[in-house]
């Protein structure tokens, strides 16, 4: 059966009149870190060309500041910068012809992280660190002459066309929403006003570059504010772009500073796509739908229910470049899923990182970390099929090296196995089977049920020896310990005891926080039921009212036990989790009414319960479970026993440093071994 057969709406050519895309496939925009970079277009170039040789249809750039003020990263505004741009255009099409780049041009607004940045009203964001300048009309001329300017830049650049984003609380957005636009001018006060600016930018944008350029516009199509856009506003604005001269509205889903996550893992897939789905009808332009869409057939299905157009695809290229070849081949087994964790991508642009994929080091290292194959072939064992010994022994296999996989649990996957098991991160299962895929595709001679010794290693004549054994749970020297109500994480997770009415978690890090996420859950999985997200976000996707939350409460359904999760740390507990989900993972458990405790230091175990000082003033907590999350150790025995013999012995993961069950950390490291062993 062919790909067509498979996918007939994802592989049809979407025709714009003056040009076409080869499918309904796109890279969405993500900047990268890339931009700013020292030889960054050289890097941009060979990370948009290996997607481009990958299959997509269109690929949208990070976003590009049009002028000093519209934020502190790359700007394009002058010729000399639009020849650097030509870099990046020209190495797409050399990769592929038919694939088109598009730049996003992105005016921060009161979002950009410095003191002059600029806003309708001088209203400060949430999450922002300065108060922006409020904008004269003067001023507003000079941002929509710059903008046009950057058009214009990117044309001359070689890029196919430009998108202008519209949403998430960045400076065009803020100019519709009341909140951020308090202004009495022709700028402000009534909807019609409100719209002016963008409106302008994109009309005097489309006057610039001509009728056969793209255009697009991203639009917040539920902005997921209290107060915020109406769907009457969306649609009027949507319309009047259309008028003006957009080729394709692309739809995006919450500004920045809203309290409703809308791409982590615990998000369903394709949660939004209805939206844009609704919006489609009123318009007769193509609509880009977005958001927790990570593979080929959610895609097909969002396609052919008539809700988007095209699909936009950001995260899921970095997992994997090759997405839409596999998919054209029938290899969609062999796809390396976006996991949606963000810890290797947002997390990453947020805390001033370059962004890169916690199951694919190479996104945006290509110059770097390459898999060549290999001179000679080794026979090398990995001792462990975790994340760190997995991802070790596909790459090196893949090189071309004689790989055998030991491991002695019955299946592999490591922590991910225990991870799987949360509510909201059954995301984790498709790394699982991608490795089990990988193992198949690159002839790996995988032996499980396996307790391997040094003497087994040393009388098997390998060249290399990888060990990648992980780690064990740490276990706090504290009077008690061995009580009958103690219990460690993993017996929890796996289900291997029972857990009581009254809970204390000793450990309040990402495993804690798992573990306090399973026992506090009732009801179905957000990320397996639109209905279950909904109800829980308070977010009201039938009625859409004003931002798709105004006046809506969230459901949350107090857990039936009474938990505590704790900490010794004086810090918040929760500030070590990751940047752009950590909120979500505080929020639910407050609202579930689970207590959490830091400044905690632990006495004793007794009948009693657990005996603690919070802050030095003592307490008991008279529990009935004890969850020890207090960390792990490397676990070195089978290291330990080989250190000293004349094999070429690595250590990798958890083995190597065991932190906080870092996968992201684990998996880097295994890949660059694997690519130089």
């Amino acid at each position: 059966m062919g790909a067509m057969d498979r996918y007939p709406h994802l592989f049809l050519p979407l025709d714009l009149g003056f040009t076409a895309l080869k499918n309904r496939l796109l890279m969405g925009s993500m900047h990268t870190g890339l931009e700013e970079a020292e030889n960054g277009f050289e890097k941009m170039a060979a990370f948009y060309a290996e997607r481009a040789r990958g299959g997509v249809g269109m690929i949208i750039t990070g976003g590009i500041a049009p002028n000093a003020e519209a934020g502190s990263g790359a700007k394009l505004a002058t010729s000399g910068e639009a020849a650097q741009h030509r870099i990046v255009t020209d190495a797409v099409h050399r990769a592929d012809s038919d694939v088109k780049i598009c730049l996003q041009i992105l005016h921060e607004g009161a979002l950009a992280p410095h003191k002059s940045c600029v806003s309708p009203s001088g209203v400060k964001s949430r999450i922002s660190a300065f108060t922006p300048i409020e904008l004269s009309e003067d001023g507003i001329e000079k941002q929509i002459t710059d903008m046009v300017n950057c058009a214009c830049r990117a044309k001359e650049a070689g890029y196919d066309g430009v998108e202008i984003i519209g949403s998430a609380g960045y400076l065009l957005s803020s100019f519709l929403v009341e909140k951020t636009n308090q202004r009495t001018d022709k700028w402000g006060g009534s909807y019609e006003n409100r719209m002016r600016f963008p409106l302008e930018v994109v009309r005097r944008i489309r006057q610039a570059v001509g009728l056969e350029y793209i255009v697009i516009f991203r639009i917040a199509a539920m902005d997921m504010l209290q107060g915020g856009m109406s769907w009457d506003e969306v649609v009027q604005l949507a319309k009047r772009m259309e008028q003006a001269g957009v080729n394709i509205i692309s739809t995006h889903f919450t500004w920045h500073e809203a309290s409703v996550p809308t791409i982590a893992t615990m998000v369903p897939r394709a949660a939004f796509s209805g939206v844009a789905g609704r919006l489609r009808k009123e318009l007769s332009v193509p609509v880009i739908t977005s958001n927790r869409i990570n593979m080929p057939d959610v895609a097909e299905e969002v396609l052919a229910r008539g809700d988007a157009d095209l699909i936009s695809m950001a995260r899921p290229m970095l997992a994997d470049p090759d997405l839409v070849q596999k998919t054209l081949e029938g290899r969609e087994d062999e796809i390396n899923s976006c996991i949606a964790c963000n810890q290797a991508c947002l997390d990453h642009l947020f805390n001033g990182q370059n962004v890169s994929c916690l199951v694919n080091p190479r996104a945006c290292h290509e110059l770097e970390l390459t898999y060549e194959p290999v001179i000679k072939a080794k026979k090398i064992a990995v001792v462990g099929a975790g994340p760190a010994g997995l991802s070790f022994a596909t790459v090196a296999a893949g090189r071309g090296h004689d790989v055998t996989l030991f491991d002695k649990a019955v299946d592999i996957g490591g922590q991910f196995n225990l991870a799987r098991k949360i509510p909201g991160k059954e995301e984790f299962s498709e790394t699982i089977r991608y490795y089990r895929r990988m193992i198949d595709v690159h002839h790996i001679t995988l032996r499980l049920n396996t307790e391997v010794t040094a003497d087994m290693l040393r009388a098997a004549g390998f060249d290399e020896v990888v060990i990648a054994t992980g780690i064990q749970p740490r276990l706090p020297e504290i009077d008690g310990i061995s009580h009958a109500k103690v219990v460690s994480y993993i017996e929890v997770i796996k289900g291997y005891k029972e857990v009581g009415q009254k809970v204390a978690i000793m450990g309040a890090g990402g495993i804690g926080f798992d573990v306090a996420e399973l026992i506090s859950h009732t009801g179905k999985s957000t990320a397996l039921d639109i209905d279950a997200f909904a109800r829980e976000w308070g977010i009201d996707f039938k009625n859409h009212p004003r931002g798709g939350v105004t006046d809506v409460e969230p459901v949350v359904v107090k857990s039936d036990k009474e938990i505590y999760l704790m900490q010794r740390k004086a810090t918040p507990v929760g500030r070590g989790l990751g940047k752009t989900t950590g909120w979500t993972h505080r929020l639910t458990l407050a609202r579930r009414g689970v207590k959490m405790i830091n400044d905690v230091d632990y006495l004793k175990i007794d009948d009693e319960g657990l005996h603690i000082t919070i802050g030095g003033v003592p307490d008991i907590l008279p529990v009935d479970t004890i969850i020890i999350c207090a960390g792990q150790t490397p676990f070195r025995a089978l290291f330990d026993d080989l250190k000293d013999s004349e094999l070429n012995i690595h250590l990798i993961g958890g083995a190597y440093e065991a932190g906080e069950l870092d996968a992201k950390r684990a998996i880097n490291q295994a890949s660059r071994l694997a690519a130089v062993i």
